[in-house]
């Protein structure tokens, strides 16, 4: 019982962390920064880590708690998003000066929103597909073939999606943009394979009785 508790702790705090980070990635994500000389959004090494927590819950607890944390984030965004906009809007104290610059940081947030849930639920969703097609292939082994090719395949998925809907029509230079957090993201999967392995058997150690053949989490 003491496990299993454990085990819900974990997982728990995994999904906060994730649902965190993207409602996070929301808000900054309309600042554009340089990065090694690569234009890239503020979000861009947030919301790749999004990336490395669905892929260690997907091979702890599988396809369908993995799908159960991207829906929780969807509604998590969808939420903030809301509150957000009421706030913008709610009459300002007569002594406050500031509303301006507060639409201006906060009031581009909705089109961000709407151009990050569109790229995160179809890249999530093939981040988790094809997780679980590499896994099947290789029948449990090699988990650092399956984290970076469906992290890199969606992480581009991603990219792409949500720069031309949020940044379209703007004058930014989108392929600039695209190319510069599509490397970033890439650097980002590559340097967190260590990590993936080292949480995942430090989870397993904690947690002894996952039931690894269920969800062919064999050897690694």
């Amino acid at each position: 019982m003491e496990a299993f508790k454990r085990e819900e702790k974990i997982f728990l705090l995994l999904a906060i962390t994730f649902v965190s980070l993207l409602i996070v990635s929301n808000v900054i994500a309309a600042k554009l920064i340089t990065i090694g000389g690569l234009t890239v959004s503020a979000a861009a090494i947030c919301y790749a880590l999004t990336f490395f927590l669905t892929d260690t819950i997907a091979e702890i607890w599988g396809k369908k708690r993995t799908l159960y944390v991207i829906k929780l984030g969807f509604f998590g965004s969808v939420l903030s998003a809301i509150f957000i906009k009421l706030a913008i809007y709610m009459p300002a104290a007569s002594f406050w000066t500031e509303q301006a610059e507060y639409q201006l940081i906060l009031g581009a947030n909705i089109r961000i929103v709407f151009a990050s849930m569109v790229a995160y639920l179809i890249s999530q969703y093939h981040d988790v597909w094809a997780f679980h097609f590499w896994k099947e292939k290789t029948k449990g082994k090699h988990l650092w073939l399956r984290n970076n090719f469906s992290t890199g395949a969606s992480q581009l998925i991603d990219t792409i999606i949500f720069v031309t809907i949020a940044f379209s029509g703007t004058g930014t230079p989108l392929l600039a943009i695209i190319v510069g957090e599509y490397i970033i993201k890439l650097i980002i999967s590559i340097l967190d394979t260590p990590l993936i392995y080292m949480f995942v058997n430090l989870i397993k150690r904690n947690v002894p009785f996952i039931d690894t053949a269920k969800n062919l989490n064999s050897t690694i």
